[in-house]
Parts: structure tokens; C-alpha cells; sequence
């Protein structure tokens, strides 16, 4: 009987995707987180565009911050109204209103941090 030592391939894929399959986990993750992240920030800038719009229309900050909250009902329990900030208090027929949105999106994972600071904007000019 002849013994095989370095020849011998048995396991050899086991090994493999043992070093590869970290690698491929940690991708999915941050694919999956990235998709989040991503999908947080849109809400965000449509909910700034929203406030602006109806600051724009109305000229109600406290209207227009409801607005905002209502349109990501997803965020609400973190993003509050004092999140929502307006480029100046009043709205004037022809000038432009920015509404800005801050919100820090926490990580679902924890890999990549605790959270990420994520910021939405909106501008329109104001109807009077």
C-alpha cells in the first residue's frame, strides 16, 4: 500500500471557503448596510423637499416641520421637529426657502460604527 501525503486533495475545498467565506459575509453585509444607508438618505431629501415645499406654499415653519415627519413616518420615532431647519423663518414671494433635514442613522450591524450622520435638503422658492 502506497501512502499519498502532499497529493492528496481531500478537504481541499472545505479550506478553501473557509478563508473565502469571511471575506463574502463581510461583503454582504456592507452591501446590505450600504442599501439601508442609501435608502435612509432618500427618505431624507424627500422629506426635506417636502418641508420646503410646504414652507414655500404656506410660510408655516410648524406646518411645514409636520409635513416632514409625516412624509418619513419610518424615522419618526428618532427624527423629531427639531431636526428640520429652515434657511430663514419667513417666506417671501421670489426668494428660495432651504429646509435641511440631520439625522444620524445607526448601523443594523454595529461593523461599520455605531452610526452615520446623514443629511437631507430641499429647496423652493417661496409662493408669498
Amino acid at each position: 500500500m502506497r501512502i499519498r501525503r502532499w497529493r492528496d486533495d481531500r478537504g481541499a475545498a472545505a479550506v478553501e471557503f473557509a478563508i473565502i467565506a469571511p471575506v463574502l459575509i463581510l461583503l454582504l453585509i456592507g452591501i446590505v448596510e450600504y442599501g439601508l444607508v442609501f435608502n435612509t438618505q432618500l427618505q431624507l431629501t424627500g422629506a426635506a423637499r417636502e418641508a420646503a415645499r410646504e414652507m414655500a406654499v404656506t410660510g408655516d415653519p410648524s406646518q411645514a416641520r409636520s409635513a416632514a415627519l409625516g412624509s418619513v413616518a419610518a424615522l419618526s420615532p428618532a427624527l423629531t421637529a427639531g431636526d428640520v431647519t429652515f434657511s430663514s423663518a419667513t417666506c417671501t414671494a421670489g426668494s428660495e426657502v432651504t429646509a435641511t433635514i440631520g439625522y444620524d442613522k445607526p448601523f443594523v450591524t454595529g461593523l461599520f460604527g455605531a452610526t452615520v450622520h446623514l443629511t437631507g435638503t430641499g429647496t423652493y422658492r417661496c409662493q408669498g
